[in-house]
């Protein structure tokens, strides 16, 4: 299980410094949650930012962009440093050119879906892809509660992508932390994005090895 701490979390005054203590804790992704006020009802950071902390740190930076227009932007935030990038299939941008895009510019490319997007939504992208993201909160703020019913979504997931012995990871976000991690890692997630389970641990360290030991 790979573990990849929400900078939506983070104290943004410290965001380089917030970046490094996650890094030394043990992260293995870095998830920054790219927000338009338009596609969700809440506005963070974008590729300028990015570009400004990827300095701090040789970890993934999986950036995961809630905005409606996603194929306008996948240059910029390929030119900040996005080791991967994830979009919404419930954006206004076609996604097969949204993943051509991103290919094209040698970055992984992902999908996500939000908590009504039923799973069979993703399967006609799986042989495109690199990874898909569950939502397991609605997507727009952090600090939500998990939401189990989307554990069967995770688990048709799993087995489609089995089933057809592709190499595409299942990430999910959202609520996640010691109580719950052991059922996602059932259900076949390969990523688990954790917020405040980490960056408001008293030692961000333990809190990431101990998710992983669950």
């Amino acid at each position: 299980m790979l573990i990849a701490p929400s900078l939506l979390s983070c104290d943004f005054s410290k965001f380089g410094a917030e970046i490094k203590r996650m890094d030394a804790a043990g992260a293995d992704y870095m998830h920054l949650d790219v927000m338009d006020g338009h596609f969700v009802p809440n506005l963070t950071f974008g590729a300028p930012v990015i570009k400004y902390v990827r300095p701090f740190t040789d970890k993934v930076f999986d950036v995961h962009l809630m905005i409606s227009e996603p194929l306008k932007y996948i240059d910029d935030f390929c030119d900040a440093g996005a080791d991967l990038i994830t979009f919404h299939i419930e954006s206004d941008s076609d996604p097969v050119e949204t993943i051509k895009k991103i290919k094209s510019r040698g970055v992984k490319a992902g999908v996500v879906l939000k908590p009504n997007t039923p799973a069979k939504e993703a399967f006609e992208y799986l042989d495109m892809i690199d990874l898909v993201l569950v939502m397991t909160v609605e997507p727009g703020f952090g600090g939500q509660s998990f939401m189990a019913d989307m554990l069967p979504k995770i688990r048709e997931l799993k087995s489609e992508i089995d089933s057809r012995s592709l190499n595409v990871l299942i990430e999910a976000d959202g609520g996640i932390g010691a109580g719950n991690i052991a059922l996602c890692r059932e259900a076949g997630v390969d990523v688990a994005v954790a917020g405040t389970a980490v960056f408001k641990a008293d030692d961000p360290a333990k809190a990431i090895a101990q998710l992983k030991s669950l």
